[in-house]
């Protein structure tokens, strides 16, 4: 199976992967200045890694306890 990266169709990917890099890098900079969140702290590192695009969404809206 050979992938030839020039018939991937850049002009639509790309803005999808840079809003999902900026949704991990703000979770990521909220997590870290968080102490507490809900459910295990740990817990949430692989799941704003890991799961695309989602993993961030789900801490951002139910990872995070407001004070």
């Amino acid at each position: 199976m050979n992938t030839d990266f020039a018939d991937v169709p850049w002009g639509l990917l790309a803005p999808v992967i840079i809003l999902n890099l900026i949704l991990v890098i703000v979770a990521l900079i909220d997590y870290v200045k968080l102490a507490k969140t809900k459910g295990a702290h740990l817990f949430w590192i692989p799941v704003i890694l890991f799961v695309s695009f989602f993993g961030p969404v789900m801490y951002l809206i139910f990872g995070r306890r407001n004070h």
